[in-house]
C-alpha cells in the first residue's frame, strides 16, 4: 500500500457500502484468517462487500490505485489465495444470501457461501447442486475451480450445472455470462477459476435429491489394504452413477463404531454415498463389505446435509495443510501398490491419502467445452498432510512431494486446480491441457493488465 494517501483511504471508506479494515484495527487479524494455517499474509487493507456495487467499488479502487488485490470467499483454498501482502483483499464473506426457486429448480448464490449455506436453503425443497464434500469450503472457488463431490458422478461437476454468472471484470463493468450473454467469459469462468473476473452471483440448476440418502463408512484393517482397494478398483469401473465410493488410506480416528484397538492405527476406509433409493443402494453396497473383514461399519439412511458435513471434524481450520493431487484414467496395481506403501508412513495421525471415484457424469461434456478440461478423470487421488507446528513443515511437506513423485508415472494429464498448492504455478498450464491457449486470449479479452493475478494464474497472451 505504499504512496497510498491517507486521505484516499478516507474517501474509499466514505463511498463503500461494506467495512474497510486496516492493519491497525482490532479485528484485523481474525478477519484475515483463513482455512490454512501455513499461510500467513497480511493485507494492506480488505474490503468486506455487501453487495455488488462495493465489490465494482474496490475493483476500481485497486485498478486505479495499482494495489494488487486477492479476493476471498470461504477463504478455504489449499494455496491461500484469498490473501496477499500489503495489497488489497476484497473479502466476499459477508456475501451470503441464497435464493431458491422451487418450481424452475434454480438457485441464486451470492459469493460469501459456504456448501452447509447452499444445501441448507435447497435441502427445504429436496433439491441439490452437486458440490464438494466439506460443508465449510467456499462456494465460489469450488465453482470457479470445477466442483466435484458425492453427487458427480450422477449429476455432474459443479460448473456443469451453473446456468449463469454475474460477474465484476477488471475494468469495474457489471456482465451477466450465460450461454446466451458473453458465452466466451462463460466458458472461462467453468473452471477458470479466478482469473477473469470477480462473480458476485451464481445461478445453479438444482435436482431432487434427498432429503434423505444412504451414506457412511465401512472401515478395514490396514492388512487387507491391497485385496480392499484392488475390489475398489473394480467395483467402481461398473458401479452405477447414484452411487459413489471413495477409498481413504488413514489412521483411525476414535470413532465411537470402531474398536479402541483400531485407534490411531492405519484403516482402509470406504467412504459411500448413494443418491437412489435407500433399498436399492443396500443392494447395491452389500458387495462392499465382502472385500474384507471390516473393523467397524457406520452406513445408514440420514440426511443429506448431515453426510455433507461427515468430514468436517477432520478439516477445522488452524492446521496445517498441504496437498498433492493427480488424475487418474485408471489405477494400476503398480500405483495401488505405491499408495499402500505411503499410507504406511504417513507422517502425521491427521493424514490422509484419498481416492475420489468420478467419472460417469463428469465425462460427458467434451474437454473443450468450458475451461475445466480433464474430462477424461475416473479418479482424482489427494494426498492430504496435515500437522499442528511449524517444526514439522518440511517433514510433511517432503513426504507429500515424494509419495507425488512416485505416483506421477501411473497419472493422467490435467490436474484438479482447486488441490495445487501455493508452489504448483508451473502445473497451471499442463492443468487446463487443450483449452490454455484459449485461455489466454480470454485474459487478454477481460483483463489484459493481470490485475486479478493472485490465483492459479492465466497471463494475457
Amino acid at each position: 500500500m505504499k504512496g497510498l494517501q491517507q486521505s484516499q483511504v478516507d474517501s474509499f471508506k466514505a463511498e463503500f457500502g461494506g467495512d474497510v479494515i486496516l492493519p491497525q484495527d482490532s479485528n484485523y487479524d481474525e478477519v484475515r484468517q483463513i482455512w490454512n494455517a501455513m499461510i500467513d499474509r497480511k493485507p494492506g487493507m480488505i474490503a468486506r462487500c455487501t453487495s455488488a456495487e462495493d465489490v465494482v467499488k474496490a475493483v476500481n479502487f485497486g485498478r486505479e490505485h495499482e494495489l494488487l488485490i486477492s479476493v476471498r470467499g470461504g477463504g478455504h483454498n489449499i494455496a491461500g489465495k484469498a490473501l496477499c501482502d500489503d495489497g488489497l483483499m476484497i473479502d466476499l464473506s459477508l456475501m451470503k444470501q441464497v435464493k431458491v426457486d422451487p418450481d424452475k429448480r434454480l438457485a441464486l448464490v451470492e459469493p460469501g457461501c459456504t456448501l452447509e449455506d447452499v444445501d441448507a436453503a435447497t435441502q427445504k425443497h429436496g433439491l441439490a447442486v452437486p458440490m464438494g464434500i466439506n460443508s465449510t469450503t467456499g462456494i465460489a472457488g469450488l465453482t470457479l475451480g470445477g466442483g466435484f463431490g458425492w453427487l458427480s458422478r450422477k449429476l455432474g461437476m459443479t460448473i456443469d450445472n451453473l446456468v449463469s454468472a454475474n460477474v465484476v471484470t477488471a475494468d469495474g463493468r457489471q456482465l451477466l455470462a450465460s450461454q446466451a450473454n458473453e458465452p466466451e467469459l462463460f466458458w472461462g469462468l467453468r473452471g477458470g477459476g479466478g482469473n477473469f473476473g470477480i462473480v458476485t452471483q451464481f445461478e445453479f440448476k438444482l435436482h431432487p435429491v434427498g432429503p434423505d440418502v444412504l451414506s457412511g463408512l465401512i472401515v478395514f484393517p490396514f492388512e487387507q489394504a491391497k485385496s480392499v482397494i484392488s475390489q475398489f478398483v473394480n467395483f467402481t469401473a461398473s458401479a452405477p452413477d447414484d452411487l459413489s465410493v471413495w477409498m481413504v488410506a488413514r489412521k483411525a480416528p476414535p470413532l465411537p463404531f470402531l474398536p479402541e484397538s483400531v485407534h490411531g492405527k492405519e484403516v482402509i476406509v470406504l467412504a459411500i454415498c448413494y443418491a437412489g433409493d435407500p433399498a436399492d443402494g443396500e443392494k447395491l453396497i452389500a458387495p462392499l463389505r465382502q472385500f474384507g473383514t471390516p473393523v467397524g461399519e457406520h452406513v445408514g439412511v440420514q440426511p443429506l446435509v448431515a453426510w455433507q458435513q461427515a468430514f468436517d471434524p477432520l478439516l477445522t481450520p488452524g492446521s496445517r495443510n498441504y496437498w498433492k493431487s493427480h488424475n487418474f484414467t485408471q489405477l494400476s496395481e503398480a500405483a495401488i501398490d505405491t499408495a499402500i506403501e505411503y499410507a504406511g508412513t504417513l507422517p502425521t495421525e491427521q493424514c490422509e491419502i484419498f481416492i475420489a471415484s468420478i467419472g460417469c457424469a463428469t465425462c460427458l461434456p467434451a474437454a473443450d467445452a468450458m475451461a475445466y478440461s480433464a474430462r477424461d478423470a475416473q479418479y482424482v487421488l489427494n494426498v492430504h498432510v496435515r500437522w499442528e507446528s511449524a517444526d514439522d513443515d518440511k517433514r510433511c511437506i517432503a513426504w507429500a512431494r515424494e509419495f507425488f513423485d512416485k505416483t506421477k508415472p501411473f497419472a493422467s494429464g490435467g490436474a484438479y486446480i482447486n488441490f495445487l498448492t501455493d508452489d504448483e504455478s508451473e502445473r497451471t498450464e499442463s492443468a487446463y491441457g487443450e483449452t490454455y491457449g484459449r485461455l489466454r486470449q480470454l485474459k487478454k479479452q477481460y483483463d489484459p493488465n493481470n490485475l486479478f493475478r493472485v490465483n492459479q494464474n492465466i497471463k494475457p497472451a
